[in-house]
């Protein structure tokens, strides 16, 4: 619509088609950015997501890669929901399962229990007052990605007292302010959505490389343009976060690696 109405034909738009200048890996790229900024978080701490119990919310598009790269990176994805309820799948989440679901059949999770008998299905009415069933799992990482919100100070606090070292953004904001604190103060690995789900973003800029260089870029060749993307995003925070004093706290290296970028921008071109 763009095209007709400007009559202009230039690289302004990203997540097209692959049939007419979109990327490979566009679609995958917020879920699979997602977990890699986890994994460096980790990695700086010793730990790794091998072999460790994760816990997703949401089973759209960001939900679906985020289990999709765990699985690539060795983690166990055991729980996944949509707006009715949630999934508990001890033995992994059947991501072939999930995906037939929600991208094909556009079905509820509640239909997952019928080929997966041995997983529990929750109902959002049967969550406990004012908390998100997925976050009283007990886990090593958890994975917000579904909805702003979704995480509040009682989530926070279910999930330290179980056990999770981990909490990374796929979301927008998922978690409410009072929850962010509660991450910040404990200084487990917590990864702010402005910095671990900008993988989507980054792979846009992918896109547009190819577009103005007339490339394509193999599947492989944009997730490894990824992963050293959100590497660099968070060696950006981290060692921001570092230099004024707060080396777990992510949200303030984050906040001022990308406001000090601007600024110093904005400086250099005289606009300041």
């Amino acid at each position: 619509m763009y095209k007709k109405l400007a009559n202009s034909y230039e690289g302004v738009l990203t997540g097209k088609s692959l049939l007419w200048g979109g990327s490979l890996a566009r679609t995958e790229a917020t879920g699979y950015g997602s977990v890699y900024f986890a994994k460096y978080m980790l990695e700086d701490r010793g730990k790794t997501l091998e072999g460790k119990r994760c816990v997703v919310s949401g089973s759209g598009n960001v939900a679906i890669h985020t289990i999709e790269k765990l699985y690539h990176l060795g983690a166990i994805p055991i729980t996944c929901s949509d707006s009715t309820g949630m999934i508990l799948d001890e033995d992994g989440i059947d991501l072939a399962l999930l995906k037939e679901l929600k991208e094909v059949k556009r079905a509820r999770l509640s239909e997952y229990i019928k080929s997966r008998p041995n997983a529990k299905y929750t109902p959002v009415s049967e969550y406990m007052e004012g908390t998100n069933g997925v976050w009283s799992i007990p886990c090593f990482a958890a994975f917000p990605s579904a909805t702003q919100n979704e995480l509040n100070a009682q989530d926070a606090k279910n999930l330290l007292a179980n056990g999770c070292i981990c909490v990374n953004e796929g979301a927008n904001m998922p978690s409410n302010p009072e929850a962010v604190d509660i991450f910040i103060e404990s200084k487990i690995a917590y990864g702010p959505g402005k910095a671990a789900n900008a993988g989507g973003v980054a792979t846009s800029q992918l896109e547009m490389a190819q577009n103005a260089s007339m490339l394509s870029w193999t599947f492989e060749e944009v997730d490894a343009k990824l992963a050293q993307i959100m590497k660099n995003i968070y060696t950006n925070a981290s060692t921001t976060a570092a230099e004024f004093g707060e080396p777990t706290n992510l949200v303030m290296g984050a906040n001022i690696a990308g406001f000090r970028k601007v600024a110093d921008a904005m400086i250099e071109q005289g606009l300041v």
